[in-house]
């Protein structure tokens, strides 16, 4: 059934764990993780580094833990090509709180589009197109600017502040979530507007791409 953004529940990850070493993640249809005593759980939400360039920095949800390794779930890794056998040591750490952020008035989304190289060769004059990887995703927000007492609101000046990467988590009615990794840019200039409440934006640069569940 078509949704409409309406009933969208925005949260930012404030808080993570330390750290866990990965040593291997193996070439399948959902990649599984040797980790050491991880200590992560079903359900839980990490934070992949890897040697592996398609899966650095992206967010995922734990679907099975065992004491030493852990599958990432909808997480597809079986071209060798992309991701080369024996390469995707790294480390993953857990979003431990995701703060709610309230008050939200309006969202928008940009990027994610296919970057493409277009070219021809001399001698047919026809012009090709090949993929090129992709654009940064950007979300942005407006939140009500009386919110600024609130702990989604305090979040989210830190995170500008201090300049560490976070995850922005969005819940859609259906129960579908989304996970962006980003760095945060609250811009506190308020916006005034005749016939508006007073509001203040507030963007989510993407960091890698996003998942999906």
């Amino acid at each position: 059934m078509a949704q409409v953004p309406t009933g969208t529940a925005f949260h930012i990850a404030s808080a993570y764990s330390t750290a866990k070493i990965i040593s291997d993640i193996s070439n399948a249809s959902e990649a599984v993780v040797t980790c050491t005593a991880h200590g992560f759980a079903n359900g839980d939400i990490v934070e992949i580094t890897s040697n592996w360039g398609w899966l650095d920095g992206r967010v995922f949800r734990i679907k099975t833990s065992t004491t030493d390794s852990f599958v990432l779930e909808g997480t597809d890794t079986t071209s060798t090509d992309t991701y080369p056998p024996g390469n995707g040591a790294g480390s993953a750490r857990e979003v431990t709180v995701f703060t709610p952020i309230t008050g939200v008035l309006s969202a928008a989304s940009s990027g994610g589009d296919p970057k493409t190289v277009t070219y021809k060769y001399m001698e047919t004059g026809n012009e090709r197109s090949i993929n090129d990887g992709f654009q940064a995703t950007t979300y942005t927000i407006e939140i009500d600017a009386d919110n600024i007492n609130t702990a989604g609101y305090r979040a989210l000046k830190v995170l500008t502040d201090v300049q560490r990467s976070s995850c922005l988590k969005m819940v859609m009615r259906s129960g579908g979530v989304i996970y962006v990794p980003c760095m945060v840019a609250l811009n506190e200039a308020v916006r005034l507007q005749d016939g508006q409440v007073n509001r203040v934006p507030c963007v989510f640069n993407g960091q890698a791409r996003l998942t999906r569940y």
